[in-house]
C-alpha cells in the first residue's frame, strides 16, 4: 500500500502521475477486499467506483465543493481518500460508519442511506450557492438503480428548471442496485451504453467534412445545429436533454483520464450537467463478478480468496418468509409479490423462480409499489409487498390513503424490523409500529419465532378488506417459543408461579404482580425477565398478543387481574405498542399502572444489535431491575397506607 498510506486528503492526489493513479486504484481494491472481508460491509458497489472516486476528488475541491453520495454505501473509497483508512471496526461501535457520517469528516456533507434523495439535496445546495453568490460546485453521485426512485425525477424536474444554475450529476451506471436494474429507465440507459456516442460521431465527421472543399464546413455546422433530431437517432440521450440537462457520456467509469476530462468539462459548464459513467460492480474481485445475484452488494465476514462466508448464521427470518411464500403461491393463484429493487434481500427470489409471472419489481419506488398493490388488490389479487421496515416509512401516505382508505387486502411484510444495529440510524426498523398505529383498519402481526411467521403470514393473506402487516427481525431465528394456552387471540407464554400449567393468572385468587406483554422476537428475553422477577418473589404472567394492532379485547380483562402491566417492544416507545395498550386500558376503564419498554425516540449510532440493546437498556436484567423497583414502590405504598394513622 505504498501510495494509499500516503493519501491523507484529496489534494494528495494532485501530485500523482497517471501510472501512479492506476497503481493507487489497484491498491484500493486490494485494501477493500482485505478489510471488508474481515468486518462485512458493502463490497461490490465500492469496488466499482474506485476510479470514479479518484477522478471526482482530483477535479473537485472537497469539502469546499460538495460531493454527495446516493445511497452512501458506495462511499468507502471516498472515506479512504479523505483520510479515513482504519477499517478495522467498520460498522462496529466506535468504528467507521458504513455510510457518510458528518461526525467522521468535513467531507461528508449528508448522511443519506435511503436511495434517490441525493438530487433533492443537490438542488437545495445549488440554490443556496446561487442566493449566497458562492462559487462552490455541487456534485451528486447517483446510481442507475437509485434513478428508478420517483424522488430522483421530481428533483431532476426542478434542477432542469434553472439552466444557468451549476450542478453536476454523476450517474454511476453499473446496471444494478442490489440486483440488475429493470424498467423503462434501465432500457434507456442500456441503449445509451450500446450506442456510438453523438460527440464521437461529430468528431469523426468534423475531420472528414473540414477536408471537403466548399461545402464541408457549412454542412458540419448544419449538422451541429440540427443536433436534436440527429442526437436522438445516433445516441438516444434526448430524455435528459429534453429536460434541459446537458448530457456527457457514456464515459468509461474505469478510465481515470477520460473521467477527469468529462468531469472538468461539466465543472466548467454553467448549468446542470449529467455525466453518465459506466462502471462494473465488483470490479477486480473475481468472486464478486461471478456472483450473479448481487455482485457481493453486501457481505458478512468472508474468506478473501474465495469469497465464501466464514460462518453460517443458521436459519434466518427472511428465509422462513421466503419459503412460506412459495408454499402460499402453490396453494393460491391470487397471491402475487412486490419488491422495491430488493428481490433477494427480502427473500422473494424463491417465489420469483417458482412463479416468475407473479412477482413485480417496481424499482426503488416504495410509494408506487404501495399504490400498485392497491390496484392489484382491487383487480382481484392479493399482493404481498415485502420491504425493509425502515423503507416503508416512505410509503406512509400511500398505505393510509390508497390501501387503507380503499379497504384493499394488501399484506406488507416488513423485514429488518426493530434494532438492526450495524447499518446505523437510517436502517433501524424502529418506527413502523408507531407510524402505522393511526391507520384505520390496518392490522399488525409481530411473530415471535419461525412457526409464527408462517402462521401469521397465512392469517394475514386471508384478510381481503384491509391492509395487514407482518414484521420480523434481522438475522437468525431462535428456537420456537411454545404457547401454554390462549386468551382471546393472545398466546400465554408463562403463567404466574412455577406449577405450570394451570389456569390463567389471577383467576379465582389474588392479583398476580406483573402482566408482561411481549412483542415479537423479544419473547425469549421476556421469559428471561419473568425468571428474574420470579427470583425476587414477583409473580409474572407473560403474554404474546401476536397481533399488536388492534389491541386484543381480551387484554384489558387480563390486565385487570394484575397489579402492573409491562410492555416490551423492539420499536420506538413514542406511539408504539405500549402507547396503544395504555390507550386500550384507559378506554376499558382499567386503572392499572403501566410501564412501557422500547427504543427511545432518538437516532441510534451503528453498533451490534446486542450493543445497541444494552445501550438503550432493552435487556432482561435492566428491565427486571426497573420492574422490581416499580413493584417494590407499590408494596411500600400499600404498607405505609396500612400503618399510617387516619387524618382528620
Amino acid at each position: 500500500m505504498a501510495l494509499l498510506t500516503r493519501i491523507t486528503g484529496p489534494r494528495d492526489l494532485d501530485r500523482l502521475s497517471p501510472e501512479q493513479l492506476d497503481q493507487l486504484a489497484a491498491e484500493i481494491r486490494i485494501f477493500l477486499v482485505d478489510a471488508v472481508s474481515k468486518t462485512g460491509g458493502h463490497l461490490g458497489p465500492n469496488l466499482g467506483v474506485v476510479e470514479l472516486t479518484i477522478a471526482l476528488h482530483r477535479v473537485f475541491d472537497s469539502p469546499k465543493d460538495k460531493v454527495l453520495w446516493d445511497t452512501g454505501h458506495q462511499s468507502y473509497v471516498h472515506k479512504l481518500l479523505t483520510g479515513r483508512q482504519d477499517f478495522s471496526r467498520l460498522k462496529m461501535k466506535g468504528g467507521l460508519s458504513g455510510y457518510p457520517a458528518r461526525a467522521e469528516s468535513e467531507h461528508d456533507i449528508i448522511e443519506n442511506s435511503h436511495a434517490s434523495t441525493v438530487l433533492g439535496w443537490a438542488d437545495g445546495l445549488a440554490k443556496a450557492n446561487e442566493v449566497l453568490k458562492k462559487d462552490d460546485h455541487v456534485v451528486a453521485v447517483i446510481g442507475d438503480g437509485a434513478l428508478t426512485g420517483g424522488m430522483a425525477w421530481e428533483a431532476l424536474n426542478n434542477i432542469a428548471a434553472a439552466k444557468d444554475r451549476p450542478l453536476v450529476i454523476v450517474v454511476n451506471d453499473n446496471e444494478r442496485s442490489y440486483a440488475p436494474t429493470i424498467g423503462g429507465l434501465a432500457n434507456h440507459l442500456a441503449t445509451l451504453r450500446t450506442t456510438d456516442g453523438y460527440e464521437r460521431f461529430l468528431a469523426r465527421g468534423k475531420d472528414i467534412l473540414e477536408r471537403t472543399p466548399v461545402v464541408g464546413k457549412p454542412l458540419y455546422e448544419t449538422l451541429h445545429g440540427a443536433k436534436k433530431g440527429l442526437k436522438d437517432f445516433i445516441a438516444p440521450q434526448g430524455m435528459f436533454e429534453d429536460l434541459g440537462l446537458k448530457y456527457v457520456g457514456p464515459i468509461d467509469g474505469h478510465d481515470i483520464e477520460a473521467l477527469e476530462s468529462a468531469l472538468a468539462r461539466a465543472k466548467r459548464f454553467g448549468g446542470p450537467v449529467i455525466v453518465h459513467c459506466l462502471t462494473e460492480k465488483g470490479r477486480g474481485y473475481q468472486p464478486a463478478l461471478q456472483d450473479e445475484a448481487d455482485r457481493f452488494h453486501a457481505v458478512g465476514k468472508i474468506h478473501p480468496d474465495t469469497g465464501l462466508p466464514i460462518a453460517s448464521s443458521g436459519l434466518d427470518w427472511t428465509s422462513v418468509f421466503g419459503e412460506e411464500m412459495v408454499e402460499l403461491g402453490k396453494e393460491r393463484e391470487d397471491i402475487v409479490a412486490i419488491t422495491a429493487a430488493m428481490l433477494q434481500p427480502v427473500g422473494l427470489d424463491r417465489f420469483a423462480k417458482a412463479f416468475p409471472d407473479r412477482v413485480y419489481d417496481v424499482g426503488i419506488a416504495e410509494q408506487h409499489g404501495a399504490v400498485s398493490a392497491a390496484g392489484l388488490a382491487t383487480g382481484g389479487l392479493h399482493p404481498v409487498f415485502a420491504v425493509y421496515a425502515t423503507f416503508l416509512n416512505r410509503a406512509f401516505d400511500q398505505v393510509l390513503m390508497d390501501v387503507a382508505l380503499h379497504k384493499c387486502g394488501v399484506t406488507f411484510v416488513l423485514d429488518r424490523a426493530g434494532v438492526t444495529g450495524t447499518d446505523g440510524a437510517s436502517h433501524n426498523g424502529m418506527w413502523d409500529m408507531s407510524i402505522l398505529q393511526c391507520v384505520p383498519g390496518l392490522r399488525i402481526a409481530a411473530p415471535r419465532d419461525a412457526d409464527q411467521v408462517r402462521a401469521q403470514l397465512r392469517e394475514a393473506v386471508e384478510v381481503d378488506d384491509a391492509p395487514t402487516v407482518v414484521r420480523f427481525s434481522k438475522g437468525a431465528v431462535g428456537p420456537a417459543v411454545k404457547a401454554l394456552g390462549r386468551v382471546g387471540g393472545m398466546d400465554i407464554l408463562r403463567y404466574a408461579g412455577t406449577d405450570l400449567p394451570h389456569s390463567p393468572a389471577g383467576m379465582g385468587g389474588a392479583p398476580v404482580d406483573v402482566l408482561l406483554v411481549s412483542v415479537g422476537a423479544l419473547a425469549p428475553m421476556c421469559l428471561e425477565i419473568a425468571d428474574l422477577l420470579d427470583a425476587q418473589g414477583i409473580t409474572t404472567t407473560v403474554v404474546d398478543p401476536r397481533w399488536v394492532k388492534p389491541v386484543d379485547e381480551a387484554l384489558a380483562p387480563l390486565a385487570e387481574q394484575h397489579r402492573v402491566v409491562v410492555t416490551v417492544e423492539d420499536n420506538s416507545r413514542a406511539g408504539g405498542v405500549g402507547s396503544a395498550v395504555a390507550q386500550a386500558l384507559r378506554d376499558a376503564g382499567v386503572d392499572v399502572p403501566l410501564r412501557d419498554f422500547g427504543i427511545p425516540p432518538r437516532f441510534l449510532d451503528h453498533a451490534s444489535r446486542k450493543e445497541v440493546m444494552a445501550e438503550i437498556g432493552l435487556t432482561a436484567p435492566d428491565i427486571a431491575r426497573q420492574v422490581t423497583g416499580l413493584v417494590s414502590r407499590l408494596d411500600g405504598r400499600y404498607d405505609s397506607e396500612a400503618v399510617e394513622p387516619a387524618r382528620d
